[in-house]
């Protein structure tokens, strides 16, 4: 089994769980997390924050833009059945990577683009397709940025599987 978070953080787990960090946009979490979880070999997902300098963020806190935390989805996934490559095409089939701070009509550092990783193979995976992005965007500037993971803080039950509970 695998997690990942989207923007992408990953880790191997002791049950060889891998687990990667994608961020999203507020209005998107839920649809990245519907979408992702629709994966063949995507075992969960979660909706939550990363990348911030305050412990235990609420969303109304991250909504301020003090905290700095990007809103992530987090992906366990079995990586036997589901690449950390085929993550990464549909994280980057989701959303605009040339829109600085901003996702459609949410503006914001926590709507920013990001993978996070918790792994080199991840990171070289993810400039890879930053690069490949980057040639089918006719070399346009993309402003996704590609970090090591920091804490995952999971993001308030409402947030959870949104567009299921609607």
């Amino acid at each position: 089994m695998a997690v990942t978070q989207l923007w992408t953080r990953t880790r191997i787990s002791q049950r060889n769980r891998v687990w990667s960090l994608l961020s999203s946009e507020q209005g998107a979490s839920g649809e990245w997390s519907l979408r992702f979880s629709a994966l063949l070999g995507v075992v969960k997902t979660e909706v939550g924050f990363s990348q911030g300098h305050v412990p235990d963020p609420t969303y109304k806190l991250v909504c301020t833009g003090t905290t700095y935390h990007a809103e992530v989805v987090r992906v366990e996934f079995d990586p036997n059945v589901c690449t950390y490559s085929n993550l990464l095409s549909l994280f980057w089939s989701l959303h605009d990577p040339t829109t600085l701070n901003r996702q459609g009509r949410n503006v914001g550092t926590q709507y920013r683009s990001g993978i996070y990783c918790y792994n080199e193979d991840q990171t070289r995976l993810a400039r890879e397709t930053l690069e490949a992005k980057r040639r089918e965007l006719n070399d346009k500037k993309i402003v996704t940025e590609i970090l090591p993971a920091k804490r995952f803080y999971r993001a308030e039950e409402y947030h959870q599987q949104y567009l299921e509970k609607a």
